[in-house]
């Protein structure tokens, strides 16, 4: 069913109940596009020693190893995936796009961890590598430098085991299969 309003300010409860409803019903697009978007990080080199998405995965795989949750381990996949839209803000990117289906604190990890990865490497572009230090009361901060420090900063080796994207693949369907409530208001059934 299609609605038929033509202006919000004109349109019925019943109208955004079937809104709702279908937004419900095709909620699969999510994994698809955050798959599609990892995919496309396989193009991404600039200059490292791997691609994006091996980077990426990488990552994930040394959350899943070092015992992060899911919604770590998720957020750990999908950290770069602005990279496919924007370098410079990739991080702002990355983090709205999975901040319905984490908790706030892994959402803020992703949203400031190129500010905690700096300290590896602001230095040589004559950046401050201690930007970190700004988010030093934040209750995230320990996670984002553990995120930061063990996963993502060594996560550019060609020859470590690297799960491959099928393995996460039912993890993101998991994830993104509803958002939180707080971020998506839902229509009542």
């Amino acid at each position: 069913m299609v609605t038929t309003f033509t202006r919000m300010d004109e349109s019925t409860a019943e109208q955004w109940a079937v809104i709702g409803a279908e937004t419900a019903k095709n909620q699969s697009r999510v994994a698809d596009s955050i798959l599609g978007l990892l995919r496309s990080l396989d193009d991404v080199v600039d200059g490292f020693s791997t691609d994006q998405l091996t980077h990426c995965l990488q990552t994930a795989t040394r959350a899943e190893r070092d015992g992060a949750d899911d919604e770590l381990v998720f957020a750990s996949l999908c950290h770069d995936i602005g990279k496919a839209i924007s370098v410079p803000n990739h991080p702002a990117i990355a983090a709205e796009i999975i901040r319905p289906y984490v908790r706030d604190e892994v959402y803020e990890v992703i949203r400031r961890h190129q500010d905690f990865q700096g300290q590896h490497y602001y230095h040589h572009f004559g950046g401050d590598p201690n930007m970190r230090e700004h988010y030093r009361d934040a209750p995230w901060f320990e996670l984002a430098a553990r995120f930061a420090d063990d996963w993502d900063q060594t996560a550019f080796d060609p020859d470590y085991d690297t799960l491959p994207l099928e393995h996460f693949e039912p993890l993101v369907r998991a994830m993104t299969a509803t958002a939180r409530q707080r971020d998506f208001p839902r229509a009542k059934s």
